[in-house]
């Protein structure tokens, strides 16, 4: 744990998003990915409601590769440590908003909140090969061989 960060690899069925995306980006993220088999920087999560707060085109790259774990910062939401702005001008957006839209599957448009940390998370970079099917029984094995 870090301070108020917990790094974690989460199941994708379990995350909400609460924006669109824009499909370049994705597309992009899943060239990226297949070229260099590492996801350099883990999402943020909302611990508890696993919205997702930073990393949506991360996560629909994964799902279109077939992951089914990412790695993700889960943070305390509430906490004053993390921000919550617009990247766009326009009124305030609730902390609270966010949650209930992702909840309710009303997303927002793609680029519209903006979380930020005032804390430092160390970076934490992910083989693909762990977030895909049977990762967890190739690691179990692996270990089991390096045993015998």
């Amino acid at each position: 744990m870090t301070g108020a960060a917990e790094f974690v690899l989460l199941p994708i069925s379990e995350l909400r998003p609460h924006e669109r995306i824009e499909e370049s980006n994705a597309l992009d993220l899943v060239a990226l990915l297949r070229r260099t088999q590492v996801l350099a920087d883990p999402i943020w999560v909302a611990r508890g409601s696993w919205v997702i707060l930073n990393g949506h085109h991360r996560v629909e790259a994964l799902r279109r590769l077939g992951a089914e774990r990412v790695p993700a910062w889960v943070l305390d939401y509430e906490s004053e440590l993390v921000h919550l702005e617009r990247w766009h001008p326009g009124p305030p957006i609730a902390k609270s908003e966010v949650v209930r839209r992702a909840e309710e599957g009303r997303l927002f448009p793609p680029k519209t909140t903006r979380h930020r940390l005032l804390l430092d998370l160390p970076a934490r970079t992910t083989a693909l090969a762990e977030l895909l099917p049977g990762a967890a029984a190739r690691k179990a094995h692996s270990r089991a061989s390096e045993r015998s």
